[in-house]
């Protein structure tokens, strides 16, 4: 059974930069890779997505200019870039992989999961 195992979170001052990275465990067909977050108290918000076939990318207006998400095919994982970070970005952020999924920055259609990496951005 496919596994995602992220790494990458951390601790900075605002302004500064993180890269998260999620890998699949074994070779899998995936056709969405999504990256969300979620504040303690708040709801899971999906931040950043991409469709690996032609690589459109999707961004939250939260995060547009300031992240970026990447795929590397070949070794099955996605990484998303954060610069200019700020204290509101503060939360667990979390992978998420699937196939053909409409709405890409809702979490409902992806089906595996990653364990989650904590981000804290301090003022």
């Amino acid at each position: 059974q496919v596994q995602l195992v992220e790494s990458g979170g951390g601790s900075v001052q605002a302004g500064g930069s993180l890269r998260l990275s999620c890998a699949a465990s074994t070779d899998t067909y995936i056709t969405n890779w999504g990256l969300f977050r979620q504040a303690p108290g708040k709801e899971r918000e999906g931040v950043a997505a991409i469709y690996t076939l032609d690589g459109s990318r999707y961004y939250s207006d939260s995060v547009k200019g300031r992240f970026t998400i990447s795929q590397d095919s070949a070794k099955k994982t996605v990484y998303l870039q954060m610069n200019s970070l700020k204290p509101e970005d503060t939360a667990m952020y979390y992978c998420a992989a699937g196939r053909y999924i409409a709405t890409v920055l809702d979490s409902v259609e992806y089906n595996i999961w990653g364990q989650g990496t904590p981000v804290t951005v301090a003022s």
